[in-house]
């Protein structure tokens, strides 16, 4: 019996991978697929497999297209963190829903229902536009609560609002309120950007995301461009910002 693992997450993707083997070594995950992107090009090169773990919100988009261009008719686990009248939708409708992190016994649980449901040859809903627009809240964007960061060997949860600023260096990090700096396993910040509330933070060049509350002061230097400086513990961060970004980033600290 073949999966799936749709998520952005490396970690949480083979984490996933790991739970599914020790619970039930019958299962086959042939792939783990990081995007929309990636996960799209899969489906039109692959047989669609026996069933699908699939996080909603994606670092390029929201997994839901995949059902709208392609026809999957597979038993899908969808992995992510909403609202329980959420879940018992999902539950009543054929497939299934884990929140993170994945609990091993609710994980069997969910294994089991897709071998019942492949077995039995259960029809899965033909149309999930209801349920699309429930977990998207009608329409309105979800933005990431929380970051897994690497510190070391262990695995480190961060809360979004607790993050000051996402640097580029030789790698991606996150530098919190407090001063203390994580390994953020997410390979740019062009996909970290699309996972954080606009209002609260900015992107002020190719090596810096800010948050609004991490800002101590800005100063103006020659051609219109800005110099942005942290507060403490981050104040030794001097972070430039073109004359073209200057309006906008005003008019986003001026509220």
């Amino acid at each position: 019996m073949t999966a799936i693992i749709i998520e952005d997450e490396e970690i949480i993707a083979k984490v996933l991978q790991n739970k599914i083997k020790n619970l039930d070594d019958s299962i086959d995950v042939v792939a783990t697929l990081p995007s929309l992107k990636v996960a799209k090009r899969w489906f039109l090169n692959n047989a669609t497999p026996d069933m699908i773990f699939m996080d909603i919100q994606l670092s390029d988009g929201v997994s839901f297209e995949l059902l709208e261009q392609f026809k999957l008719d597979c038993p899908i686990v969808f992995t992510t963190a909403y609202d329980e009248f959420a879940i018992r939708a999902f539950k009543v409708n054929g497939v299934d829903y884990l929140l993170k992190p994945v609990d091993d016994d609710e994980l069997l649980k969910a294994i089991q229902k897709c071998k019942q449901i492949i077995a039995a040859q259960h029809p899965l809903p033909g149309d999930l536009s209801q349920l699309v627009n429930l977990i998207n809240g009608n329409g309105e964007k979800r933005f990431k609560e929380k970051f897994i960061a690497s510190l070391g060997s262990q695995w480190i949860p961060v809360n979004t609002n607790d993050i000051a600023c996402f640097t580029r260096e030789s790698l991606n990090y996150i530098y919190l309120h407090t001063g203390e700096r994580y390994l953020l396993d997410i390979t740019t910040l062009d996909e970290v950007e699309d996972l954080l509330d606009p209002a609260r933070f900015y992107r002020a060049n190719r090596q810096f995301i800010i948050n609004v509350d991490a800002v101590h002061a800005v100063k103006p230097v020659e051609n219109s461009k800005l110099v942005l400086k942290l507060k403490a513990p981050n104040n030794k961060f001097e972070i430039d910002m073109s004359r073209e970004k200057a309006p906008t980033f005003k008019k986003w600290l001026d509220r």
